[in-house]
């Protein structure tokens, strides 16, 4: 098998630029806002509707990406008995935005923000989004403010939710607040989350609860142009994600409680992709033994190994048919989310999803002992088709964007080969996917009898950037 490393030239950032362009067309992407949203969104910074409590003097922190400035969560966990307490303060964007409104009626057209390397298409204007209702450090700004206990076992055993003004005092990065745990010289909050995001993930497998180790491949647009690369997520991430999942647990529980709300859920995986999976797994000589469940197993795999990733890449297949629930009445009968492995709800990204302001809305009069506004609840029963348009939209545009770039690294390169592992094969129509180990590329790959899970060399046939399509086949 050929070991020569190709050299990639620089991609063309012009036909990059194109190719974005036609495909937020096509997708009728909005990337500016009508005058009438501006002008509202500028009048509700100059006059937002502030709560009378004031949480400002609990020592929040943001834990984002570097670069973020949409911010809706910030974090302090303190000591509390042999347990602990846990509060989450989220954006209050119904500080800014007046039901019925034109800011409410474009953010339901538009259901999330949509990310790309040269710009994002947000779902509220830059001056509600990442300026008056972002949470930045030494601002006061309205919040929904989670107060969680938590015991030592990592249990939530009570919560609740009320508008508060708070004030974040540092913004911090994963990559940072992950050497200071590491180095010994974090504070003790953030040790907390270490010591409670460890506990609720044992709690997690307890539960039978997934979470992929998939390394997550991202597109960067710097100095030096576009480039992909894969980037495992730090264990703080891990640990982080797990207050929100709390956060969004806790809400679950709050509206089935009442009976009124939406879910986040997720099916569990029917026999047959188990079936299959277990299979694949025997094909790629990983010991799975009856009585271990798959979410065990998930767990002590490595996706460094080429047989492990392409198990791993395979298993996405059981955590299909996520969806939103809505109920007002009756709790729904079949309302848990699968990966979770409990009831769960979407309620701490309110600044970057339609959804998650409504559940925020309905956790506080619920907390609160006050009647849910009726603007919230006669929209629940149609937030799910609307989210959902989102999500297809948004899954569309993600894939879209890697597909575009990855054809735009690869261009110059055609009829090279490369070293890459394979990991899915399609039983059906023959060929596969493969994930080259350099540049940070997962495409189809045409062969007959594709060796899941070996190293292989294939050669690049096809890397059209406008049509965002690349092809390999096996190098002979």
């Amino acid at each position: 098998m050929p070991r020569r490393r190709v050299r990639l030239a620089a991609p063309d950032d012009a036909k990059i630029a194109s190719a974005f362009a036609e495909l937020r067309e096509s997708l009728r992407v909005p990337m500016a806002f009508p005058a009438e949203v501006l002008a509202e969104a500028d009048e509700s910074v100059r006059s937002p509707r502030l709560p009378e409590a004031d949480e400002t003097s609990i020592p929040f922190v943001t834990i984002d990406p570097p670069e973020s400035m949409d911010l809706d969560q910030a974090m302090h966990l303190e000591r509390r008995g042999k347990g602990y307490r846990v509060r989450y303060a989220i954006a209050d964007v119904g500080a800014f935005v007046t039901p019925g409104g034109p800011m409410d009626g474009e953010a339901h057209a538009r259901g999330q923000t949509l990310y790309a390397p040269d710009d994002k298409a947000r779902l509220y204007p830059p001056q509600i989004s990442e300026s008056a209702g972002s949470l930045l450090p030494e601002e006061t700004r309205p919040a929904l403010v989670w107060d969680m206990e938590v015991d030592e076992t990592g249990e939530g055993i009570e919560v609740a939710v009320r508008r508060a003004l708070v004030r974040s005092r540092e913004k911090l990065d994963y990559a940072g607040v992950q050497r200071s745990l590491d180095e010994g010289a974090a504070p003790e909050s953030l040790q907390l989350l270490r010591e409670v995001g460890t506990l609720r993930q044992e709690r997690e497998a307890r539960r039978g609860g997934i979470t992929l180790p998939i390394p997550e491949q991202e597109v960067h647009n710097d100095s030096n142009g576009y480039t992909l690369r894969y980037r495992a997520p730090l264990p703080v991430e891990g640990w982080n994600a797990q207050i929100s999942l709390m956060t969004g647990m806790g809400a679950a529980e709050l509206m089935l409680g009442a009976g009124v709300g939406v879910l986040r859920t997720l099916p569990k995986a029917d026999r047959g992709a188990v079936a299959r999976l277990r299979r694949t797994a025997k094909a790629l000589e990983i010991p799975w033994p009856e009585e271990v469940t798959y979410a065990d197993l998930v767990r002590e795999l490595d996706p460094r190994l080429a047989m492990h990733a392409a198990f791993v890449s395979e298993s996405t297949v059981l955590l299909r048919g996520s969806g939103y629930l809505a109920f007002d009445g009756k709790p729904p009968d079949k309302a848990v989310h699968a990966g979770v492995a409990s009831t769960y709800a979407h309620t701490t990204a309110p600044l970057r999803r339609l959804v998650d302001r409504y559940v925020g809305e309905v956790c506080v009069a619920i907390s609160g002992g006050a009647d849910i506004p009726d603007w919230a609840r006669s929209a629940l029963s149609g937030l799910p088709e609307t989210m959902d348009v989102s999500n297809r939209r948004a899954q569309q545009y993600e894939s879209g964007i890697v597909s575009t770039v990855e054809a735009a690294v690869l261009e110059p390169s055609i009829g090279e080969t490369f070293q890459a592992v394979v990991v899915d094969v399609d039983e059906h129509d023959g060929g596969g996917t493969v994930q080259l180990k350099e540049p940070a590329v997962t495409a189809r790959c045409e062969g007959d009898d594709l060796p899941l899970g070996e190293p292989v060399a294939v050669k690049l046939e096809v890397a059209d950037v406008m049509k965002r399509l690349v092809r390999f086949s096996l190098a002979r």
